[in-house]
């Protein structure tokens, strides 16, 4: 009876610690190669947590009209790895920000593949889209 349970009890274990890469995806899964994107604007929210960092960024567009953008982010261990810090981005700082747009059309949302921040310093978005190509 130990044993059985012994066995349950592992096992509901690693499933417990495999669900997180069930709802992993690729970089290929939602964002597209061919559409490149460069956009300048106010952060507005930093959300540090995985599997993928994110953050937000007003951009005022040619008429004066705001667009809340989504920006994602690599995991957070290669954002560390690459000199991120939970302070690296913080509500109201200017930011540009080169990417990729979403596959399926949604609007104001990409793959942050670098990121130029307001000291002047430039850091990769830390992508699967990256691999090599930094």
């Amino acid at each position: 009876m130990r044993k059985k349970l012994g066995l349950l009890l592992t096992g509901v274990g690693l499933l417990t610690l495999a669900a997180p890469l069930f709802a992993h995806h690729s970089f290929e899964a939602e964002y597209d190669f061919n559409k490149q994107m460069k956009v300048s604007g106010t952060v507005t929210k930093v959300e540090w947590m995985n599997p993928h960092a994110h953050f937000y960024v007003d951009v005022k567009d040619d008429r004066g009209k705001v667009t809340n953008w989504n920006f994602e982010l690599g995991a957070l261990p290669v954002l560390l790895k690459q000199g991120w810090k939970k302070t690296s981005l913080k509500i109201g700082d200017q930011v540009t920000v080169e990417g990729f747009l979403a596959k399926d059309g949604t609007k104001a949302m990409a793959n942050a593949r670098r990121v130029i921040l307001p000291d002047g310093r430039r850091v990769f978005g830390g992508s699967s889209a990256d691999a090599g190509n930094q």
